[in-house]
């Protein structure tokens, strides 16, 4: 399985990771990072909305937060996708 990152874990940023999944299994989701109990239902909706808009159906997306705002998690999220499709040779 592939696996592709963006963005840092520098304040107001954050750590997107995205890593295939089996066919069927779903966006599946993991927020860590100081605001993440205080804005983790916000989060994942943007996260998911951004896969969702990418035609992503299955992966693994795992977020360490920084208090990154919500147009920032969404251009890591899309990065760290055209990463991945990359080094599957799949770049659009």
């Amino acid at each position: 399985m592939k696996t592709s990152q963006a963005g840092t874990l520098e304040s107001m940023d954050c750590l997107v990771t995205l890593t295939e999944a089996e066919s069927g299994a779903g966006i599946k989701i993991t927020i860590t990072g100081a605001s993440a109990a205080r804005f983790k239902s916000a989060m994942e909706k943007k996260i998911t909305e951004t896969l969702e808009e990418l035609g992503v159906k299955d992966i693994e997306a795992a977020v360490q937060d920084n208090g990154a705002l919500d147009i920032v998690l969404g251009a890591r999220v899309e990065a760290a996708y055209k990463r991945l499709l990359k080094q599957k040779g799949e770049d659009k």
